[in-house]
């Protein structure tokens, strides 16, 4: 793992530099490439452009590692009314939750029916939820709820990271369940027993994690394989294997992060290909900005140019 990675990976777990970093105008004005804006109406606004060409979303909003219950029951309630909202709107957008959001580390009973009526809810809505994948203190715990989840309900699913050593064997669980699963490379700090250190295993183990979700006993089990990548090389990889296997493109869905990447997500939506983007809202972004910066370090010289330039 690169010294700038860990440095941005350090970083965002830092309080002291939460504090103070999100004071500066420069880093707020680099963020708002990554993040329509910080409240709901700014994340609904994305969705409606996204959607007049053709592209889906995926909402989330920021915050982890809540401390209190009234907070997650906060969250499950403004969630509520994102499905709502959206459903009133006849906007074509999803939710993606964190389960530290909905008190996973206050109660697994109490964070274990938030999500569900969630879930329910959006059923109703004939939308999804994504449950977010976290560190690996949560993985386990996370893939559980998941687990029961899927047992209730058709329109769950969950995130997988290629850059854990346990992934793979993670795979010989969830895909006989169905559902969803959304593969990524992973963007928290872990140690090299957990995580591959170095980039080039990550990429080779998610084309291989990618070519298992295309096959046939992923199919046969009807499982909603997202391909949560702006690695362009393992685009075209993918969609190679896609053609290889006889699948259509609109079989095949990708998902990538507002604002990046935008003329490849055209592309990909141009091509027939499902497409969707993660709209990221709220004010607890520092943390989730600083692992963005972290998945690509060359991002680092666009705060640099605003810094030079503000």
């Amino acid at each position: 793992m690169g010294f700038v990675r860990i440095a941005l990976l350090a970083g965002s777990q830092s309080r002291w530099l939460r504090e103070r970093a999100v004071k500066f105008g420069f880093v707020r004005r680099a963020v708002s490439r990554f993040m329509p804006g910080e409240d709901l109406e700014s994340a609904l606004g994305a969705v409606r452009t996204l959607q007049s060409t053709g592209i889906g979303s995926v909402l989330t909003c920021l915050g982890e590692d809540l401390q209190r219950p009234e907070e997650a029951a906060g969250v499950a309630r403004h969630y509520l009314e994102v499905l709502s909202r959206a459903k009133r709107a006849s906007l074509d957008a999803e939710i993606s939750v964190k389960l530290t959001q909905l008190g996973l580390d206050l109660g697994a009973a109490a964070c274990e029916s938030a999500l569900m009526s969630l879930i329910e809810s959006a059923r109703a809505g004939g939308t999804w939820v994504w449950i977010d994948m976290e560190s690996t203190a949560h993985t386990e715990a996370t893939l559980e709820m998941y687990r029961r989840a899927r047992a209730r309900f058709p329109n769950v699913g969950v995130c997988v990271q290629s850059y854990l050593r346990r992934t793979e064997k993670d795979l010989d669980r969830l895909i006989p369940l169905g559902g969803g699963l959304r593969l990524v490379k992973g963007a928290y700090r872990e140690p090299p027993d957990k995580a591959f250190p170095r980039k080039r295993d990550v990429d080779a183990n998610y084309h291989a994690l990618a070519l298992r979700l295309l096959g046939p006993e992923a199919r046969q089990a009807g499982v909603r394989a997202i391909f949560g990548t702006h690695d362009v090389v393992l685009i075209r990889r993918i969609e190679a294997a896609a053609r290889d296997g006889g699948l259509r493109t609109d079989e095949v869905e990708f998902q990538m992060l507002y604002g990046i990447k935008r003329e490849e997500q055209r592309r990909l939506a141009g091509m027939g290909y499902r497409m969707r983007v993660l709209i990221s809202y709220g004010d607890a972004w520092f943390p989730w900005y600083m692992r963005r910066l972290a998945e690509r370090p060359a991002n680092v010289l666009f705060v640099l140019r605003n810094l030079v330039g503000g």
